[in-house]
């Protein structure tokens, strides 16, 4: 089972800049999806982007162009690189692994956007 940790996440002002970090372990496979999801308080959780195994990345349509993912060469990691915050960016942010039937999530961590 591979196990994922994010990182990275605090209070941000509205125009602000983050990186979240997920470290990822325990027979992570090169053949793998992994990828970024928020959940706002009261809504359900959505993708916010993802990279292949061929390092094709996907992104939401909300966050195309101030939001880059990335990833480590031996997929040991992830990130998220976020700007231009916004308050509807507050969430909590889940790391997401991918593999045929598999799938593992993190525990997440929390990216608050004050005005």
């Amino acid at each position: 089972q591979v196990q994922l940790e994010e990182s990275g996440g605090g209070l941000v002002q509205a125009g602000g800049s983050l990186k979240l970090t997920c470290s990822a372990s325990g027979g992570v496979s090169s053949l793998s999806t992994m990828g970024w999801y928020r959940q706002a308080p009261g809504k359900s959780r959505e993708l916010v982007a993802t990279v292949t195994s061929h390092t094709a990345k996907n992104y939401a349509n909300s966050v195309k162009g101030r939001f880059t993912i990335s990833r480590t060469t031996k997929w040991s990691a992830i990130f998220l690189q976020i700007s231009s915050l916004k308050p509807v960016d507050t969430a909590d942010y889940y790391c997401e692994y991918r593999r045929l039937t598999k799938e593992s999530w993190g525990q997440g961590t929390k990216v608050p956007v004050s005005t």
